[in-house]
């Protein structure tokens, strides 16, 4: 059953959004109401109240952040972590410092739900690695522009 939390975010999900491997996925609306999803793993906390992300500007789940503004974000990962995130979206810079065709946002939290379930536990969340050492490169130089911006903003 969902507990809720509140609007900032709890140690434990701070220290896997800090860790720099955490994959959240990014849920979306169209415009018709048809429902997306999105995985990001370029994500940094903002303070105990706003995530920021990087995500590609033609992103089918970017348009819709920027029509819709509301979105949510799940993260489970290993320690039984399992949190849903009720968000307000906004585009903080477009494009990137760092590649032309990534935009960064910003995700206001509304509301915080613990998913934690009292019949099973999150043993490991999404686990991934890079495809090449361009692709760490980016990446890298992604998430370091989002812990910049976590500071400057």
């Amino acid at each position: 059953m969902a507990k809720h939390v509140g609007v900032k975010l709890p140690d434990d999900l701070i220290t896997v959004l800090k860790g720099e491997k955490a994959v959240v996925v990014l849920a979306t609306f169209s415009e018709k109401g048809l429902p997306h999803t999105t995985p990001i793993q370029s994500i940094y906390p903002k303070g105990l109240e706003s995530i920021l992300i990087s995500i590609h500007k033609d992103h089918t789940g970017y348009h819709n952040m920027v029509w819709q503004k509301k979105v949510m974000l799940c993260l489970m990962d290993e320690g039984n972590i399992a949190y849903s995130i009720l968000g307000r979206a906004g585009v903080v810079r477009a494009p990137s410092a760092v590649h032309p065709l990534m935009n960064i946002v910003r995700i206001d939290i509304i509301d915080i739900k613990s998913d934690r379930s009292v019949l099973t536990k999150v043993d490991a969340g999404i686990k991934w690695s890079y495809t090449s050492p361009e692709a760490e490169e980016l990446s890298k130089s992604l998430m370091d522009e989002l812990k910049e911006l976590a500071v400057t903003l």
